[in-house]
């Protein structure tokens, strides 16, 4: 998360994003739970439809995170196919996903699982002075 960002908003809305698309699951959202052999929770993956700006329909996953113990074990990957599985049963060609740019081992999970980039979003914090602004035109 960039250092600007307000932890607490932050965790607040990821928080509300889970809690709606389990209220929307089979409806608008496809949540999937990852579980170990003795039912406990490994992580889980969110999906709903998404329109990209071209008009064409594709697939989003809106939330994907595993345990600490869990992380490095398979189960991302795990969660990523049966995601790219329900993606296709629901006739996509596109599985889509954002996650945040200083978040290098999520970036480096996604690449390395065939992910590939497509938008690039920019942010300009807007209470810095001019003076801190190296690229600030006089």
């Amino acid at each position: 998360m960039p250092p600007w960002r307000d932890p607490h908003l932050w965790l607040t809305a990821f928080q509300n994003w889970i809690t709606v698309s389990i209220d929307q699951h089979g409806q608008k959202t496809m949540v999937f739970v990852a579980e170990n052999d003795h039912g406990k929770r490994l992580g889980f993956a969110t999906l709903s439809h998404e329109t990209h700006f071209t008009g064409e329909h594709q697939a989003y996953i809106n939330e994907l995170a595993t345990s600490d113990v869990a992380e490095g074990r398979g189960v991302g990957t795990a969660l990523i196919q049966a995601c790219e599985q329900w993606a296709r049963e629901q006739g996509y060609r596109i599985l889509a996903l954002s996650t945040g740019a200083a978040n290098g081992r999520a970036l480096g999970f996604y690449h390395h699982i065939g992910f590939r980039d497509e938008d690039v979003k920019l942010v300009k914090l807007l209470t810095e002075s001019d003076s801190d602004n190296p690229n600030r035109q006089t």
